[in-house]
């Protein structure tokens, strides 16, 4: 079957921890299993589970101890979230090779965009017009801009879009020398090329669409973590972004008579409007692929990439990308850097301030004196994904020596994740401390040199009075 916009859904299918059913099976033991899984009481149509084996910053559910309650239950088969720099916070069998159907036109985009201008003419081809399957409403003869095609490829999937902008664009990467089927092939070849730059991990496509069967058979594969990395190059192009961010829009196109037509064009991406921060990407859905999404969203500047690839229907898939998104939006966490139950209070800019004491630092001029320390910025926060790992601390005392004025530098303090530095941030003054006077130093001076003969200390410890609270109390390793 065709693409997920048109073709009819998926079978629903249940799963276990060893993957997919075989897709040949027959019909009446899949009609039985979703069944049993169907009577099973408050279980989800769609059997969307916890995986021992899922994969969250690096490492299984299991091995971190997590509970159920901690982790995205979903359906998807394949599926990861990906942040906008490139972080992976969750994975399952992310690796693996699956089809990936129409969700390949974000690459046949991004080729489109990297080889011609927005205003290049798309002439549409007898070929691109009768591609099949998901269409753009596009007639043999028609022309219009390549980017009222890449309109017609992102929000309405269509194929014959895809054919028409791949049969144009790889004729001018073949620098005019083919064209048709020819000139599709140079475009499909630059689509691999780009991938192997990509240095993806298992991605090789055979058209510009994402058919599979009904003459479109072949090796097409990706992968979900590939898909990831397709999105987060895409999504960094503005013209890419603002299209899969629009729910509907109209263009135009001058039919073969050289009249001008107006097409509607609505996208096939149901998360737009519904989930706070939606800004598209891609679907897709083929009998091999099955109903699949690439979904972007963007919250205050925190943009995530969820992929999920082999969902059990059409609907199910826009469920499962919104679960893992606000999953991550969840666990990712602002963390003050400062606990303390002692507060002083200070002038800062002329205004009388409470401040937390995280320390209080030895003075080296002095036997028994320390000076209280807070934070060179007392309420710095900063982003912490809360599974995976407590926070700690390391403490570095400067020497403190002579007049000590609110503000001076007197250490650092580390912050660390699962041994990966956070932030290093000066620890400074705020009381002020007076260096001993000529008289008080002699004094000083003697009663070291007495303490030195009877093993006492010289000058006061200095003390962290800085919590780091657990993050995660339900459980789990740190």
């Amino acid at each position: 079957m065709g693409s997920a916009e048109c073709g009819p859904r998926a079978p629903r299918k249940c799963r276990g921890r060893a993957g997919l059913w075989p897709r040949r099976l027959a019909a009446g033991l899949l009609a039985f299993v979703f069944a049993a899984c169907l009577s099973v009481p408050g279980a989800s149509p769609a059997c969307a589970d916890v995986r021992k084996a899922d994969v969250i910053l690096g490492l299984t559910v299991d091995s971190r101890g997590l509970s159920v309650a901690d982790c995205p239950s979903i359906d998807a088969e394949y599926a990861v979230v990906m942040a906008k720099d490139g972080t992976v916070f969750f994975e399952r069998e992310a690796t693996q090779s699956a089809q990936i159907a129409s969700i390949t036109k974000v690459m046949t985009a991004l080729v489109a965009l990297e080889h011609a201008p927005k205003d290049t003419i798309v002439t549409v081809s007898e070929r691109a017009a009768f591609t099949g399957e998901s269409s753009a409403s596009l007639l043999e003869g028609d022309l219009l801009t390549l980017e009222a095609a890449l309109w017609a490829l992102l929000l309405s999937s269509g194929n014959d879009a895809a054919t028409a902008i791949a049969e144009c664009v790889g004729g001018i990467i073949s620098k005019g020398s083919t064209t048709g089927a020819d000139a599709e092939q140079a475009f499909v070849d630059r689509m691999n090329a780009k991938a192997t730059e990509m240095g993806l991990h298992d991605t090789y496509f055979e058209n510009p669409h994402g058919l599979d069967d009904n003459g479109f058979e072949g090796d097409q594969r990706s992968c979900a973590i590939d898909v990831a990395h397709m999105v987060k190059l895409a999504m960094q192009d503005e013209s890419f972004r603002a299209i899969v961010a629009t729910a509907q829009v109209e263009i135009t196109v001058t039919r073969e008579d050289g009249s001008d037509e107006t097409l509607k064009l609505e996208s096939t991406d149901q998360m737009l409007g519904a989930f706070e921060g939606a800004c598209g990407v891609k679907t897709g859905f083929t009998d091999l692929a099955g109903p699949s999404f690439a979904g972007a969203a963007n919250r205050d500047g925190q943009e995530y990439y969820a992929i999920v690839l082999f969902s059990s229907d059409a609907d199910q898939r826009f469920v499962d990308a919104q679960i893992l998104l606000q999953w991550v939006y969840d666990h990712n966490i602002e963390y003050p850097l400062a606990h303390s139950d002692q507060h002083v209070e200070i002038y800062r800019d002329g205004e009388l301030v409470s401040v937390p004491v995280v320390a209080e630092v030895a003075h080296a001029d002095w036997i028994d004196q320390t000076v209280k320390a807070t934070l060179s910025d007392p309420n710095q926060r900063v982003p912490v994904f809360d599974l995976n790992g407590n926070i700690n601390q390391t403490v570095e005392y400067d020497t403190v020596r002579g007049n000590v004025r609110i503000g001076d530098k007197v250490g650092t303090i580390t912050f660390k994740q699962r041994n990966d530095v956070l932030v290093t941030v000066d620890m400074v003054a705020c009381e002020e401390v007076k260096a001993p006077g000529f008289i008080e130093g002699i004094r000083i001076w003697w009663d070291r040199l007495l303490r030195g003969f009877s093993g006492q200390r010289t000058v006061a410890y200095s003390v962290l009075v800085n919590q780091t609270p657990l993050l995660n109390p339900r459980g789990g390793a740190s």
